[in-house]
């Protein structure tokens, strides 16, 4: 990305030079392959190959389980560059960072050596399972249950719209364990090719088709006692949690992509001639790259405000709602902007910023929507309003 568009803060020579590696993959490995695999719907499973071996899926996560031990301040940067060259590989990196939260945070020290390595190392890919058909935003009506059997359990139920449905190793699952509502949901590790559990055709999206989503099902699937992370009852906590990480990863992602589309429409309308000059030098254009340009950065600030706030160990739940809030409609907006600035090539698939847009929407979807999001944001709103004077 051009110095001059993005100025990045890093905290440590060593975070500058994890930046200039991760912007040498996505320009020599990444970006010339996007456009041909998202055209042929190809997950790029090498690619991940490629990012474990170097240490970029477990940034956020300790050393001693073969972690990065880096900041999250520096982890959503990460992303952001990957974002920029290929986002389907960012989003994989941040839906996967995602399926690693509940072992890290909440699991024993057994599970941790069991686990993490080699989902840290990218010699296992994880996915995150928590909506359902009929349990998408309203996670805690989710059905899919777990009965007990023996020492352990058995599964039965539906997952929708699960990323890496059908490609992934293990599906950090939210299950039911108890009576309705979210003190009776647990979370269940459950490994690809487990007896029962079948994937679903892979849905067929408008954007991302590089990136797998699929359902699962799960009919009677044995799960041993000693996958569950946590206690019984624990599990809607658990998946709250990682989706205040996961918001957050998306938000990096978003900023990525607005940054792609901002720096396609600087470059084409610094190329592009009408009435004997660039179009880039006529006022309305400038105007409208600038509105984008300041979108990006205050959606930048936004993330990284939250990213430094859970550093710090301080709350930040909220915060992570109003990134992601602000980082995907500021993606949506951009993207939809850039597609106008190059006009009918902006339309076409010759180049990039019309698969930008398709990609940029189910940003405002995904790890809660921005209805959602602003549910959140409101209810935090709600309770500070009672500490103000005449509330």
């Amino acid at each position: 990305m051009h110095g001059l568009l993005v100025q990045r803060h890093l905290p440590t020579p060593e975070a500058q030079a994890l930046l200039a590696l991760v912007r040498e993959i996505a320009r020599d490995e990444l970006a010339p392959r996007a456009a041909a695999a998202e055209e042929a719907g190809q997950f790029p499973a090498d690619m991940l190959a490629l990012l474990g071996s170097t240490g970029l899926l477990g940034l956020p996560y300790p050393e001693e389980y073969g972690g990065g031990g880096q900041p999250y301040e520096v982890y959503l940067q990460v992303l952001e560059e990957l974002a920029g060259a290929w986002a389907t590989v960012a989003l994989s990196v941040s839906v996967h960072g995602l399926s690693c939260v509940p072992v890290a945070r909440f699991g024993t020290q057994r599970q941790r050596q069991d686990w993490l390595p080699a989902l840290l190392a990218g010699e296992r890919l994880g996915a995150y399972a928590l909506s359902e058909p009929q349990a998408g935003s309203d996670a805690a009506a989710l059905a899919t249950r777990a009965e007990r059997d023996g020492p352990g359990y058995r599964v039965t139920g539906a997952k929708a719209w699960i990323t890496h449905g059908g490609v992934a190793d293990v599906y950090a699952t939210m299950v039911r364990t108890g009576p309705a509502g979210p003190r009776g949901i647990s979370c269940l590790l459950i490994p690809a090719g487990s007896e029962g559990l079948t994937v679903g055709a892979p849905e067929r999206k408008m954007g991302f088709t590089g990136s797998p989503t699929a359902g699962l099902s799960f009919d009677s699937v044995p799960v041993p006692e000693d996958h569950r992370v946590g206690a019984e009852g624990e599990g809607f906590r658990i998946a709250m949690a990682a989706l205040d990480l996961g918001r957050l990863g998306i938000a990096a992602v978003a900023v990525g992509l607005a940054q792609a589309a901002l720096e396609e429409a600087v470059s084409y309308a610094g190329r592009r001639e009408a009435f004997g000059r660039p179009v880039i030098d006529f006022q309305g254009l400038q105007f409208e790259l600038a509105d984008m340009a300041a979108g990006i950065a205050a959606a930048r600030a936004l993330y990284l405000d939250a990213a430094r706030r859970r550093d710090r160990g301080e709350p930040f739940a909220t915060h992570a709602a109003m990134a992601k809030l602000v980082a995907t409609d500021t993606a949506m907006a951009v993207t939809t902007a850039a597609v106008g600035v190059l006009g009918g090539y902006g339309y076409v698939r010759d180049f990039p910023v019309e698969r930008y847009l398709r990609e940029a929407k189910v940003l405002q979807i995904v790890e809660g929507t921005n209805q959602i999001q602003r549910v959140v944001v409101g209810r935090a709103l709600r309770v500070a309003g009672r500490d103000l004077p005449g509330g």
